[in-house]
């Protein structure tokens, strides 16, 4: 049997009078997948395959059809874990966002292994027969909002969200020190380390841009609460960019030398805004506090 993705669409009243190229180009379909399309005919307007350049009205109802090699990786193969319940933060036919807890990784590193945030994203969508498919990734110990796809063809949309900073972050995380400025922005490069793949370094090997906006937030304890936002999505970049400046994060075992604090790293992913694939909606989630991020840290 091919495996196969529809979305079927009835266009909103607010519709622009494109052509159907010019919308899929708009919904940020990529161009091979619009090539694909039109060469296979996997496209329909009100029920018939009609040319790309053919003028899109009000409540026209489209319908497109993925296949297999549409895409790099069309299978998900997580192995579903339903010991822990889902924090489902937004659902929509097409992606979630949830709220990750501390200590649990992202995604498996290996094939049989589970216990992480996709594996039980997989048992919860396995009974909307649908599967997991991962965006992006936070850092074991953080916490908060985690975007996961649902059908394969969301994740190249997405990804380009990410990469054209569509797609905004928005982090809080106690820092050591106070810091003399309301705000202020690092563009630091970030690189790998040259002995230990676990870790990266400032201007490290094969360094790439990394730009990290900070805010203060309160003060307590010769500690500072900032929020941040991302520019980029660099491995360990906040923790990196802040243990930078002199006020590396609290419970941070790997770029903070000076910290004693027991409770893990206070990094929490706190909201992310999100265009909504296929609509002019954007969307922001905040994903709560958890009980293991204190309102000060003593």
């Amino acid at each position: 049997m091919m495996t196969s993705w529809t979305k079927t669409l009835v266009l909103p009243a607010d519709q622009a009078a494109i052509s159907l190229k010019d919308q899929l180009i708009r919904w940020q379909v990529p161009r091979r997948v619009r090539g694909n399309f039109r060469i296979e005919q996997r496209i329909h307007l009100n029920g018939h395959y009609q040319p790309t350049s053919t003028i899109l009205n009000p409540g026209d109802k489209l319908q497109m059809t993925w296949l297999a090699h549409d895409f790099i990786t069309p299978d998900s193969h997580y192995l579903p874990d339903d010991s822990q319940t889902l924090a489902v933060l937004f659902e929509n036919d097409d992606f979630m966002v949830v709220n990750k807890q501390q200590g649990v990784k992202s995604h498996p590193n290996s094939p049989g292994e589970d216990g992480t945030m996709m594996n039980f994203a997989q048992a919860y969508l396995s009974r909307q027969n649908k599967n997991a498919y991962m965006v992006h990734r936070l850092d074991s110990q953080t916490t908060g909002a985690l975007i996961i796809a649902k059908v394969p063809y969301i994740v190249p949309m997405l990804n380009q969200k990410l990469h054209d900073k569509t797609i905004k972050r928005t982090y809080l995380a106690w820092v050591n020190g106070i810091l003399d400025e309301n705000q202020g922005t690092i563009t630091l490069p970030i690189g790998d380390h040259p002995t230990n793949q676990r870790l990266r370094q400032i201007n490290g090997e094969h360094a790439k841009q990394a730009i990290t906006h900070w805010t203060k937030v309160k003060t307590g304890y010769q500690q500072t609460l900032v929020r941040l936002v991302l520019e980029t999505g660099r491995t360990h970049q906040i923790r990196l960019h802040m243990a930078a400046i002199g006020h590396p994060l609290v419970g941070d075992d790997l770029y903070n030398m000076q910290t004693d604090y027991p409770g893990g790293l206070l990094l929490h992913s706190a909201a992310v805004q999100i265009p909504i694939p296929f609509t002019t909606q954007v969307k922001s989630i905040g994903a709560p506090l958890p009980a293991s991020f204190p309102v000060n840290v003593k």
